[in-house]
């Protein structure tokens, strides 16, 4: 099969595109930069250098790599600085506007199928409560923390154009609804930080988020490219949702580095009310769904597997 990644060398794109290519998919990985192109073409795919912001050079790259699946994965993340809700405007204007350009583009070269990368706080930051988000739950209107809503929005953005695109028979698509991406390559900077005792856990935070090892995310991507149902939005997360608090203690306590040090948690609101936000969420969802209609089986249910991996391997 020939396939379009797009966002082909960030966190999850570098991984997929390996996976791909050792199934022997024909790949082409579009990257915002030239320098990116021989990271590609050293894995055996084809480079296509085009900014998805870029509505015309983005269509030409789509056409001639003329794909039967194209993989939106773009996002403009900072690995290092997200500290402030205004370090995800970049990625926001991606999953709205990237989004349009990169559904036009595609359908305009006949592609047959979209899978896209969406997360878990599209069900929205603050307290969930005890049961677990399932994919047919009625998403709210309104965040708790204003500055949280564009993010949101964004989110939402994305899948109600896909969604939409496939009701309208342009194109099949398919959301998934990732957690938090750990594993070789997303967790590297956390756990050079943890290492150094420059990460803090936030006393008094109560929160859970779904989680989810890379290698995981990976195999669950490419089970909903050859068996995900058209129209349909999946949550991909392990089995145990875990708070930030829990999560970089085990991570610590994996790479036998010293407990990370705490502080209180509204000074962390006043240093970050991003990052409070999220250690305070309270967010738990059913992965049921992926399990079932995918036939997708994790590799690690839980983030103790994932990271006694990860700690082995750096």
């Amino acid at each position: 099969m020939k396939v379009f990644v797009a966002g082909a060398t960030g966190a999850i794109g570098l991984p997929l595109v390996r996976a791909l290519i050792a199934r022997k998919h024909q790949v082409t990985g579009l990257t915002r930069s030239a320098e990116k192109r021989l990271t590609l073409e050293q894995l055996g795919a084809a480079a296509a250098v085009a900014d998805a912001l870029d509505a015309a050079g983005l269509e030409q790259a789509v056409r001639a790599a003329s794909p039967d699946c194209v993989f939106h994965l773009l996002t403009a993340i900072p690995t290092n600085t997200l500290l402030r809700a205004s370090h995800m405007k970049q990625t926001n204007v991606l999953r709205t506007t990237g989004t349009a350009n990169l559904l036009k583009a595609s359908v305009a070269a006949g592609v047959k199928r979209m899978v896209a990368e969406s997360m878990v706080f599209a069900y929205g930051f603050g307290d969930h409560g005890a049961a677990a988000k399932t994919e047919e739950d009625v998403l709210r209107h309104r965040e708790p923390e204003s500055s949280l809503q564009e993010t949101v929005d964004a989110l939402r953005s994305l899948e109600v154009q896909l969604l939409t695109a496939n009701e309208q028979r342009l194109i099949e698509s398919i959301v998934l609804r990732y957690g938090f991406f750990y594993g070789a390559g997303p967790s590297e900077y956390m756990l050079k930080m943890l290492r150094r005792r420059m990460l803090p856990t936030a006393n008094g935070a109560h929160g859970i988020a779904p989680w989810i090892h890379i290698d995981d995310a990976v195999s669950a991507s490419l089970a909903a490219m050859e068996r995900g149902h058209a129209g349909k939005i999946y949550n991909i997360t392990d089995d145990e949702p875990v708070g930030m608090n829990e999560w970089l203690t085990y991570a610590a306590l994996s790479l036998k580095a010293k407990p990370p040090f705490s502080i209180p948690l509204w000074l962390l609101r006043l240093i970050s009310p991003y990052l409070a936000t999220v250690f305070d969420t309270r967010l738990a969802v059913s992965n049921r769904k992926a399990k079932d209609e995918l036939d997708w089986r994790l590799q690690y249910p839980t983030f103790r597997e994932g990271l006694r991996e990860v700690a082995a391997h750096v």
